[in-house]
């Protein structure tokens, strides 16, 4: 089985910083895809990052040139420099992970992380 853990949430006041991390452990194969989504009470869940197997990205607008996606293949590792936050980023940020498991077989597993609470607040 794939696991994913989050880590690095919590309360920052306006303009401060956070780094989200997300570590994948198990049957894995390689990685395709990672990304980073957030869901803010009563909103639907919205692509937040992304980050492609060769480290192309893309970005939601609201978050361009204050929020950066990267990862570490070695440590399976995908995160997010979150910096001059604002109220609006409050939300559960959730990472995602499309694995392939198997050296014989291509199929893509996609897996969620467990959540992790952003509060920007004075």
């Amino acid at each position: 089985q794939v696991q994913l853990v989050e880590s690095g949430g919590g309360l920052v006041q306006p303009g401060g910083s956070l780094r989200l991390s997300c570590a994948a452990s198990g049957s894995i194969f390689s990685i395709n895809d990672m990304g980073w989504y957030r869901q803010a009470p009563g909103k639907e869940r919205e692509l937040v990052a992304a980050i492609s197997s060769g480290g192309s990205t893309n970005y939601a607008d609201s978050v361009k040139g204050r929020f950066t996606i990267s990862r570490d293949n070695a440590k399976k590792t995908v995160y997010l420099q979150m910096d001059s936050l604002k109220p609006e980023d409050t939300a559960v940020y959730y990472c995602n992970v499309e694995v392939i498991r198997s050296f014989v077989a291509s199929t893509i597993y996609d897996y969620w992380g467990q959540g992790t609470q952003v509060t920007v607040s004075s």
